[in-house]
């Protein structure tokens, strides 16, 4: 049976997978209207499938030392991982939570591809589809290319085309023939090297740093997950506040989410002007000539989040500063580097690294850039759509997911239930904060232009 080897960066995540600490991506999408389960079927039969990975289950073979392989599932059955469920009574948001949080806490069947979906009937007189997919298949911006093609933008209409690589001829692949996947392997160990010597001394400073304090969201992992998400909160607001303090979207988003956590650890007995808590944040490094591609493309950073900062303009200031200091570091693309080297070794090594990463840092924080025009699932609309980020190893409890979808920003939380068994007091508190920051932002700019008139009449 035909294998083919599993990239670096994909076995990583593949081994990052544990009882606890599952390395799964998670998505909700929410309609207003009923979804029929059979065109739901149809539409994944006939375009999910031609992404070879839905197809594939994960084998470890090799001499001398066994690593992970895709393989052609024979007899792939879709009725294995789609499923049509109702959602229990009183079918209101927090059935659907409780829902959530059961799949969440569940691993993937190994022997078959590593995914599953569910289409929830009777969500407050919608439905639900929910999405379940292993990490070493696809990050967030691969995820987003899934979307692209499983969505319509409009009822009835062809799905959107996924986007095609750029740099890359149709014939260079079968140009190396049977050596390719030995040239692929060099020329990726080349690059590899080249980077991880580029940010050796970036990197070596930041593994010496001291690790996050003992906190709520670091500690021994329950088996079960728990899961949140906040109000949807405007773009057009969120540029209000950034205009305001000079900030892009993503700093005053990030400021939010903070104060949010401030207060969240401050509640739980955290003496937040005396701490650190440090983020690992994603950031995308996919070539041109992979985009459309599923796999993994991205690197690492550390970002300190501004909890010591009471004031919230002060959050977005040192928020901003310290976000625009790291676009500036080759942090992502060593991290990158060191993980695809390590994705090489056997497990030990890369659980090693894992938690030598894992004591930097207290959560993990995404944020993906959705579409901004509504999509239609089955010619339905879609009203949101939600996405969940794994946090593995063991030292990160939590976390945090920012997407945008037709004009608005969602926050969600998943955190160990042992350790942040109230995700939704953070995403609460989110909404809270973000009311006050453009309540200041918006009272500001009026008292502003109230000065600029007294002015030019004077």
């Amino acid at each position: 049976m035909t294998t083919y080897r599993m990239t670096a960066a994909d076995a990583a995540w593949f081994h990052n997978d544990g009882p606890a600490n599952l390395a799964i991506v998670m998505g909700v999408v929410l309609t207003k209207k009923p979804l029929d389960f059979k065109r739901v079927r149809k539409i994944y039969s006939e375009r999910l499938m031609g992404f070879d990975r839905f197809r594939q289950r994960v084998v470890e073979t090799g001499f001398p030392m066994a690593t992970p392989h895709w393989q052609d599932m024979p007899h792939f059955d879709i009725d294995q991982h789609l499923h049509h469920i109702a959602l229990a009574a009183p079918h209101d948001q927090a059935a659907l939570i409780r829902l959530v949080n059961d799949l969440a806490s569940m691993p993937l069947d190994h022997a078959l591809p590593l995914w599953q979906a569910y289409v929830v009937d009777d969500v407050e007189g919608g439905s639900a589809l929910i999405t379940r997919c292993h990490h070493c298949m696809a990050d967030g911006t691969a995820m987003m290319t899934v979307t692209q093609r499983l969505f319509d933008p409009a009822p009835g209409a062809k799905p959107l085309p996924a986007p095609r690589a750029r740099g890359a001829s149709v014939g260079s692949r079968s140009a190396k023939g049977l050596f390719a996947p030995a040239i692929d392997l060099i020329a990726e160990s080349a690059r590899d090297a080249i980077a991880l010597a580029g940010g050796a001394g970036m990197l070596v400073g930041e593994l010496l740093r001291a690790d996050d304090p003992p906190s709520p969201l670091k500690g021994d992992f329950a088996l079960g997950k728990h899961v949140a998400w906040s109000k949807p909160v405007p773009i057009r607001d969120i540029k209000v506040i950034g205009k305001r303090y000079d900030a892009k979207v993503n700093d005053v988003l990030v400021a939010a989410m903070t104060g949010a956590l401030r207060t969240y650890l401050r509640r739980r007995g955290v003496d937040v002007n005396q701490t650190t808590v440090r983020a690992m944040v994603p950031v995308d490094l996919r070539p041109p000539e992979r985009i459309g591609q599923l796999g993994n493309e991205f690197g690492l950073v550390v970002l300190d989040l501004a909890v010591t900062k009471a004031r919230a303009d002060h959050r977005l200031a040192l928020t901003k500063a310290r976000m625009d200091a790291l676009k500036r570091s080759p942090e992502a693309l060593a991290t990158k580097a060191l993980l695809n080297l390590l994705g090489r070794g056997p497990k030990l090594l890369e659980q090693f690294s894992n938690d030598l990463f894992g004591r930097k840092a207290s959560v993990v924080m995404t944020n993906v850039v959705g579409p901004q025009e509504v999509l239609y699932l089955a010619g339905v609309p879609i009203d949101r759509i939600l996405p969940w980020a794994p946090h593995p190893g063991k030292q990160l409890g939590m976390a945090v997911s920012i997407l945008s979808y037709r004009g608005m920003a969602s926050l969600t939380v998943i955190g160990d239930a042992h350790l942040v068994p109230d995700p939704e007091s953070i995403t609460s508190e989110f909404n809270r904060e973000f009311e006050k920051m453009l309540k200041s932002a918006t009272t500001g700019a009026a008292g502003l232009r109230k000065l600029k008139l007294r002015a030019d009449r004077a």
